[in-house]
């Protein structure tokens, strides 16, 4: 798919093209302005692509749907709502018939699940940042969506608090099973968190020029995964990337692949002998 904002604009993005498994962790990761958040609003259904489709369990994704959470860097909580309501509000929206008593439990696992039992009556104002991002995932959790799009949700967070929400949103996603789409900057936390990283070369007309496997274990966690030689293979490349790579695809320096060149870590990516068929 591609996307334009002008008829005489260059595409912000064009020839973007991947899929992503039940139960996967995707990341992707690029410079400001290559078009990953809009990427992400037209998976979520709150914005179109001009030309190609997002297919989902077979049908085309049309507008927003509670099959697709999304947590936003900014919270998005009502202000007026308390903790528990905010969660109700999306439990109701996806399960109109239940009881009271049933959309009261259910939210309260959601509470117990990102660590705010105890604070279900406070309101945003009365919570930390940190505080506010885990209602919104827990919100995003409640409704059982098929996906989980996360923009950047800990962006604005002290390394501290985005650590243990990291770790959080680890265990979680590993117990249900979530997929997961998620933008971040952070190298560091899509080495963690993520299955596969696509990466996105500079904009305007940028496209996922390398698609990159996670070879760490399964149960990496943010204490051991940096003891493991495999993580400097994956974390130097990556930032190669960032800082050469994105923007000799942009210049023509290096070609512009049509499909994104699916890499192991640690490997040339100028090397056909990497490319994974």
């Amino acid at each position: 798919m591609s996307k334009t904002y002008a008829k005489a604009a260059a595409p912000v993005f064009e020839n973007v093209n991947f899929n992503i498994q039940k139960g996967e962790f995707v990341c992707i990761i690029g410079h400001s302005g290559c078009g990953k958040t809009t990427i992400l609003n037209v998976l979520a259904g709150l914005d179109i692509a001009s030309t190609g489709h997002v297919i989902m369990d077979g049908r085309e994704v049309a507008g927003p749907s509670l099959q697709r959470g999304v947590v936003f860097q900014g919270h998005a909580l009502m202000p007026w709502l308390s903790v528990e309501r905010n969660i109700a509000f999306a439990i109701e929206s996806r399960w109109p018939d239940w009881s009271r008593k049933k959309v009261r439990d259910h939210g309260q696992q959601m509470i117990d699940l990102v660590g705010l039992t105890g604070v279900e009556q406070r309101k945003p104002a009365e919570l930390s940042g940190g505080m506010k991002q885990r209602v919104g995932i827990a919100r995003a959790f409640a409704i059982q969506p098929k996906m989980l799009l996360l923009d950047e949700p800990f962006g604005a967070l002290d390394a501290l608090t985005r650590g243990t929400i990291q770790d959080e949103l680890v265990n979680i996603v590993r117990r249900t099973q979530q997929t997961v789409f998620m933008i971040t900057h952070d190298v560091d936390e899509a080495i963690l968190l993520a299955d596969r990283i696509l990466l996105m070369s500079n904009g305007p007309r940028a496209v996922i020029a390398e698609m990159v496997i996670n070879t760490l274990p399964a149960d990496r966690t943010r204490h051991n995964m940096h003891h493991d030689p495999q993580f400097y293979r994956i974390r130097n490349h990556l930032v190669d990337f960032l800082v050469q790579r994105s923007r000799r695809y942009t210049t023509g320096e290096l070609a512009r692949p049509q499909q994104p060149l699916e890499l192991r870590p640690g490997l040339n990516p100028d090397s056909e002998t990497n490319v994974i068929h």
